[in-house]
């Protein structure tokens, strides 16, 4: 059972959601916060999979919270709020995952269990939004681990870094589906990276990967 808390100003959202949560045989609602400081407080308290975060919040936005939560559990923003700073620092808070309010439901409980299963929701859109902000506001940032990868290592995070799935990877570099799992695996544990969203940073913001201008 995939636990879920849901946090967002609106009572009507909460509820839609809770019920949309509900209604699925492996999701369960264990929560819920109308402010980013309630969604801390209960996210700590419950400990789930997964907590689906509004934005903009009284008390504390869905960023902070984000960013107080921690590793504590996975993150997927849900707002109506369709701007490049939100995606960025939503993703460089520690989020897994980008969806806008208007998201059919049933993507959104896919991307539920995708977040849950431990991979970062990052669809192309949300991955030329990251690439447009690195070039509006380019840092320098070395991450720990970076000079310990293989060549091999460096091209899947190259590809991983300009939004290509497991299987276009794979295609790319003519190797097998689960060669690349075993690369995604090990770039994880070097760069310390949580997941798939924290590698497209660490990729950009180290300089491995520059972006179109």
């Amino acid at each position: 059972m995939i636990r879920v808390v849901v946090a967002d100003d609106q009572a009507l959202l909460r509820g839609s959601f809770k019920v949309l949560v509900d209604s699925e045989p492996d999701l369960t609602v264990v929560g819920e916060a109308a402010t980013g400081a309630e969604a801390v407080a209960v996210t700590l308290e419950q400990r789930p999979d997964v907590v689906l975060m509004d934005v903009r919040m009284p008390e504390m936005d869905g960023i902070e919270a984000t960013r107080r939560i921690g590793d504590a559990s996975r993150i997927l923003i849900v707002t109506m709020f369709d701007l490049d700073a939100y995606v960025y620092d939503a993703l460089r808070a520690g989020a897994s995952g980008f969806l806008l309010k208007d998201t059919p439901p049933a993507d959104l409980v896919t991307a539920i269990r995708v977040v849950a299963g431990g991979e970062a929701l990052l669809a192309p859109s949300v991955t030329r939004r990251l690439i447009e902000e690195f070039s509006r506001t380019p840092v320098s940032v070395r991450p720990k681990g970076l000079d310990g990868l293989t060549e091999r290592e460096r091209d899947v995070l190259v590809l991983i870094a300009r939004g290509l799935s497991n299987t276009e990877i794979a295609g790319h570099l003519h190797v097998t589906l689960a060669t690349v799992k075993t690369h995604i695996t090990r770039l994880l544990a070097k760069l310390e990276a949580r997941d798939r969203a924290q590698l497209v940073i660490a990729a950009y913001e180290s300089g491995l990967v520059e972006p179109v201008r």
